[in-house]
């Protein structure tokens, strides 16, 4: 299905003020939300090479749509909100298992399969078939989680709204977080990593290789089937050592296991807490 069209339409609104905006466009953005609430578009697009290509136009679209909505009560039981989102709509031909009382907003999509515990997927998210989204885990707006992922309890996956181009938080298929995990700021978590409790990746964390003879470094990813640890290092500064937080590769898992089994032999091995 092509959104070409769609597109340039949203690129021309997005330069509108919100007033001309919605006059001009609201059937347009209201057709882009809905196309992202059916998983039909995606904030950013996973290529053949393991590539991320964010589609600035969807983003724009979710700017937009903040613009022109209007603030209004939303009825859930006895309880009522204000906002300018609604709440997602799931039945049981979605295939998702939702736990009372996760929410999920409109705009996000869960695949086949996908199971949140009393959780948050915010909107322009996107969550695969076989993830479990556990108790008070929160995927933020825009975030890519792959297939077959466990975010455990706490895990807090960070929203990237803004700038338009800006990459999302991207978690690849197979990934296990740990409890209080945090990843943020567009950060890329690779196929099959583990990230112990409380390992938290920035843009700018340091993601230390420690495996080798000399130590590898990189931000704002962590590398597929890494095993990574909360740790420290020292930085000097004027008034004396302190030490800094970063993350340690202390190993990796087995591509020659099957996922459960290898990430079971990896907490056992690398005594990493989850």
């Amino acid at each position: 299905m092509s959104f070409d069209a769609l597109a340039a339409d949203i690129d021309r609104l997005y330069e509108l003020p919100a007033d001309e905006a919605a006059a001009q466009g609201r059937d347009r953005v209201e057709a882009a939300v809905a196309a992202l609430d059916r998983g039909d578009v995606r904030v950013a697009q996973p290529g053949p090479d393991g590539t991320w290509t964010v589609n600035e136009w969807v983003k724009k679209a979710l700017l937009l749509y903040f613009r022109i909505r209007p603030n209004e009560p939303i009825e859930v039981g006895p309880y009522t909100y204000f906002d300018k989102v609604p709440l997602k709509r799931l039945t049981p031909d979605d295939g998702v298992r939702v736990v009372p009382p996760a929410v999920a907003r409109y705009g996000s999509f869960l695949e086949p399969g996908a199971v949140m515990m009393p959780s948050y997927v915010n909107i322009g998210a996107w969550v695969g078939a076989g993830t479990m989204v556990d108790t008070w885990a929160t995927v933020g707006s825009c975030a890519q989680v792959g297939r077959d992922v466990h975010l455990s309890g706490g895990v807090g996956i960070g929203g990237v709204l803004e700038p338009p181009q800006a990459s999302p938080v991207i978690i690849g298929d197979g990934a296990f977080l740990g409890s209080r995990a945090i990843v943020v700021e567009g950060a890329v978590i690779g196929p099959e990593a583990v990230l112990g409790a409380n390992v938290v990746i920035t843009a700018s964390t340091p993601v230390i290789d420690v495996t080798g003879a000399t130590p590898v470094e990189y931000r704002g990813e962590v590398p597929a089937r890494s095993v990574v640890v909360p740790g420290t290092r020292v930085k000097s500064f004027p008034a004396g050592d302190y030490h800094l937080p970063c993350a340690l590769i202390i190993g990796t898992r087995s591509a020659s296991t099957d996922r459960k089994t290898t990430l079971n032999d990896a907490l056992r091995s690398y005594g990493v807490s989850a």
